[in-house]
């Protein structure tokens, strides 16, 4: 059993790149007082596509590096990398680590006509623990996946809005209107920047959900009670790729939220 921190622990949080902000932002605001470091691994990005190999080894790194810079909780804001490393993760550090899980439970608890839609990477949706998760919370519904690769890269690039990201989430979304689809869960942490963007392409009624609240939750569950009305909480996010391209989109994704940003290295750069 997870033994509860206090509230200056710091929370570390990473990412395949710009994507885990939806998470931050969400502990942000439940969490106000609390000290943030995030690491968005965006040389390397997108995680979606590569082997689950590749990812735990990367996300160890990634770890590691959080580890050593004094986070007290690990967050991984990122699917793909939950569904390849989190188990390994939790056996290998002494700290609590919180991933993320598509939201197939409260989908099919929602949805009217049977049938749901999860909008996730290719990583995500061929990963054994998305099939449990579905075997386990959706009995009795069908549940249909869509890959989107597209969307991450719309995010990374900083397109929330315009006639490319309308047409990326035409193609994604024709499918799963199809075939019904009234709940679409958004199974990857980029996704949520494009939330509004996807609602405006959907029928009336269709419901979106979204992770990022309940891991956010999770870890301020994992904290002792004590108020941080007298704290004012710190941000720090730092990039493996470009450090221009971190300043340009923080405004877009993050708006009002004070942050200190960095570049960092770790381990070899990618050939």
């Amino acid at each position: 059993m997870t033994t509860p921190a206090t509230i200056p622990v710091k929370i570390g949080l990473l990412d395949s790149g710009v994507g885990g902000l939806s998470v931050l932002r969400e502990v942000h605001r439940l969490l106000p007082g609390a000290e943030l470091h995030y690491v968005g691994d965006s040389a390397r990005c997108p995680y979606g596509t590569k082997s689950p190999e590749v990812i735990c080894a990367r996300v160890f790194e990634v770890s590691d590096y959080l580890l050593s810079q004094g986070a007290g909780i690990l967050v991984i804001a990122c699917n793909s990398a939950t569904i390849h490393a989190v188990g390994a993760l939790r056996a290998t550090y002494p700290i609590p680590v919180v991933g993320m899980e598509p939201a197939v439970k409260p989908a099919a608890e929602l949805t009217r006509s049977g049938v749901i839609g999860v909008l996730a990477t290719e990583a995500s949706i061929a990963g054994e623990k998305f099939h449990q998760l579905v075997n386990t919370h959706a009995s009795g519904v069908r549940v249909i996946t869509r890959p989107c690769p597209r969307f991450v890269e719309l995010v990374e690039a900083g397109q929330l809005t315009g006639p490319e990201v309308e047409a990326a989430i035409d193609e994604a979304l024709a499918p799963l209107l199809e075939a019904g689809a009234d709940v679409f869960v958004l199974g990857c942490t980029h996704y949520p920047f494009l939330r509004s963007a996807i609602e405006a392409r959907l029928p009336a009624g269709s419901i979106v959900v979204d992770t990022g609240p309940a891991v956010a939750r999770r870890v301020k569950s994992l904290l002792e009670p004590e108020s941080t009305s007298a704290r004012e909480g710190s941000i720090l996010v730092e990039t493996t790729g470009s450090l221009d391209v971190l300043e340009r989109l923080l405004p877009l994704l993050l708006p009002g939220i004070q942050v200190a940003r960095a570049a960092c290295h770790i381990g070899e750069t990618p050939g």
